[in-house]
């Protein structure tokens, strides 16, 4: 009797694991691609940690502009992904990884027709907000400074595949900015952007949590050529990030060695 009830746990154990699996599966392929492989970050990262790499989530808040559009401000969003550092030599280390969720952009540019009457008609005196959605892969040489190494400067380049991009037409009547239309500019923007990047940053313990600032300055000309006269200019992406790095069972894997 006992042996069937243990053998009943290890199959309820085993349908908990493969429901648990299969729900991953179907929402990283269905829903949120993104957030599953931060997810699954999570789950396997403490597998990936030594003293020569170094693997977690890095997050944050980033100001973003288009230069080329002097009439128009910064935008601010958040960003998310994941990262690696790889130690290359003593103190010098390779960092990469992906910022899975990054947007650039900018607010406040000027509208332009529609080629709808009824639509100009809303938002001729309006503005016009700008949203790229890209998936960034920066790759830095990350040099780490002081006494406990704490300190630390990256610098190198990055990436980007665009996979959104929106102009949301915005006009205020009788709330700010009640009236709004989104209109889809993907056929109007690169689908590759880079340009060079470089930041630094502070490591608030030897596998704990790192802030930083990192600029990025594009290099390309994200806008397509085009006949149309909304569309026919040159502009680059520009960012500035600020940060936070969690490694990701890092500690855990520091206090298991020391017992």
């Amino acid at each position: 009797m006992i042996m069937i009830t243990s053998k009943l746990k290890e199959l309820n154990s085993f349908k908990n694991k493969f429901s648990l699996l299969f729900f991953l599966f179907i929402y990283f392929f269905t829903f949120q691609k993104s957030n599953s492989q931060v997810l699954i970050s999570l789950l396997f990262g403490d597998k990936l940690n030594s003293e020569n790499l170094e693997f977690g989530l890095e997050g944050g808040f980033n100001q973003a502009q288009l230069r080329g559009l002097d009439q128009s401000k910064s935008q601010g969003f958040f960003h998310l992904g994941f990262y690696f550092d790889i130690r290359m030599k003593n103190d010098l280390w390779l960092n990469t990884g992906v910022r899975i969720k990054s947007n650039a952009g900018a607010m406040d540019i000027p509208t332009y027709s529609l080629l709808d009457p009824e639509l100009d008609a809303v938002f001729t005196d309006g503005t016009i907000s700008r949203r790229l959605g890209y998936f960034y892969v920066p790759v830095h040489l990350k040099y780490r400074l002081g006494e406990q190494k704490k300190f630390f400067v990256h610098a190198g380049g990055q990436i980007g595949l665009r996979n959104k991009a929106s102009d949301e037409f915005l006009n205020s009547f009788i709330d700010q900015e009640d009236a709004s239309f989104l209109l889809d500019i993907r056929e109007q923007i690169r689908g590759i952007d880079t340009g060079l990047s470089g930041g630094i940053g502070y490591k608030l313990g030897k596998n704990g949590m790192s802030l930083g600032l990192t600029y990025y300055h594009g290099l390309v000309n994200i806008m397509k050529e085009s006949n149309l006269d909304p569309y026919d200019y040159s502009s680059q992406n520009s960012n500035l990030y600020l940060f936070m790095t969690i490694p990701v069972g890092a500690g855990k894997k520091e206090a298991n060695t020391s017992q």
